[in-house]
């Protein structure tokens, strides 16, 4: 496993914003917290949480599944919530679990 994740975090108002990482906890604690490494779109946009994660094979494949999700509808992107990386299972990047 190649340690990239694929995750969602949603805002106070409920909009969800997606990114990539290697450490999910670390980024997330970066956004949270609204310093200079947090992304500008969350900034004052709090509390966030943490609304879904999945582990990639790779940073290619992470950073091609966060375009692909920025792309999707919100109803899609709630639905990947609900259901989880499961939703995902026909994407080839998905990194299965050990």
């Amino acid at each position: 496993m190649s340690g990239w994740y694929v995750y969602l975090i949603r805002t106070r108002s409920g909009s969800l914003y997606t990114g990539v990482t290697r450490d999910v906890a670390r980024r997330f604690e970066e956004h949270a917290s609204g310093g200079p490494k947090a992304a500008k779109a969350l900034r004052g946009r709090g509390p966030l949480t943490l609304a879904f994660q999945c582990a990639m094979r790779s940073k290619s494949d992470a950073l091609k599944l966060e375009a692909q999700i920025k792309r999707w509808p919100k109803s899609r992107k709630e639905r990947l919530i609900q259901v989880g990386p499961e939703m995902l299972a026909d994407y080839q990047g998905i990194s299965e679990p050990s």
